[in-house]
């Protein structure tokens, strides 16, 4: 495990940290990325010591933003791609966080971000994670037609491989709710198990070299008096936005809360850390 590793955009968006700072950042990025699928919750924890050392950087927050999702945290995943939409100006995570709303029990505010300007600046797969969020949302309301015709909407061409998978498993999951089981088994009758469990992110095949937190704590300490520059990058944003906020007022302010509850079908884990 390697600051190498990362990809060289990363590494160029931690220039701004001192040479030392941004290596054990690129570090902790490194095992997030490595730990999202297989074991969230320590993935979690190096995106969050990522955070502690650099806080104002666009691809920390990230980190910090899908680790927290997939461990269940809707409410501050939310904050977190909130601030990264204001941090990079990109959208590329609305489909995640349309879900963070399903997950907060929230499927109107979901389906409200789908209809936004933003979504419209999706490309072909971001448009088809958003529409599963939004098939997701109307099964959440009981609107089981409504979520079967967003999913017959989306094209064929933009549904190839593990994302077309992961459609059939979200039609089948409306069946399911809607209480037509045998239409929902039939779906998924011919498609290979384990071809499945890849494309929903549950195969466990990826052999991972952990790097020790504690390392980290110990540097940290010894450190701390030669990186008085770094600390405006290393403290979070005072102006991270507001978990609960309306959706047609995404960026306001707030502290951070943590959730737990199942966002279903929804997204897929972001890109690397995505």
């Amino acid at each position: 495990m390697q600051f190498s590793d990362l990809d060289r955009d990363v590494r160029g968006r931690l220039r701004t940290l001192s040479k030392e700072n941004a290596t054990v950042v690129g570090r902790h990025l490194v095992m997030a990325g490595k730990l999202i699928d297989t074991d969230p919750e320590l993935a979690y924890e190096h995106a969050q010591a990522a955070v502690r050392r650099a806080g104002r950087v666009d691809v920390v927050r990230e980190a910090a933003g899908l680790t927290a999702y997939q461990t269940g945290r809707y409410a501050e995943a939310l904050r977190e791609l909130r601030t990264v939409r204001r941090l990079n100006g990109s959208s590329e995570h609305l489909p995640i966080m349309a879900d963070c709303e399903r997950g907060l029990e929230r499927p109107e505010r979901a389906l409200a971000l789908a209809a936004s300007e933003e979504a419209s600046t999706l490309d072909a797969h971001g448009r088809t994670e958003l529409a599963l969020v939004v098939s997701g949302a109307r099964a959440d309301l009981g609107e089981f037609e409504a979520a079967l015709a967003v999913l017959d909407q989306i094209p064929a061409a933009e549904a190839q491989g593990d994302l077309a998978l992961r459609v059939l498993q979200a039609r089948a999951s409306v069946l399911e709710a809607a209480g037509r089981l045998d239409e929902a088994a039939a779906i998924l009758a011919d498609v290979d198990p384990r071809a499945l469990a890849a494309a929903l992110g549950t195969s466990l095949d990826d052999e991972v070299v952990v790097y020790d937190l504690t390392e980290d704590a110990v540097e940290l300490d010894e450190d701390e008096t030669e990186e008085d520059s770094d600390e405006a990058d290393a403290a979070p944003s005072d102006e991270d936005e507001t978990d609960g906020s309306d959706s047609d007022a995404p960026d306001t302010e707030a502290a951070p809360t943590d959730e737990t509850d199942a966002a279903a079908s929804g997204t897929e884990n972001d890109e690397e850390t995505k």
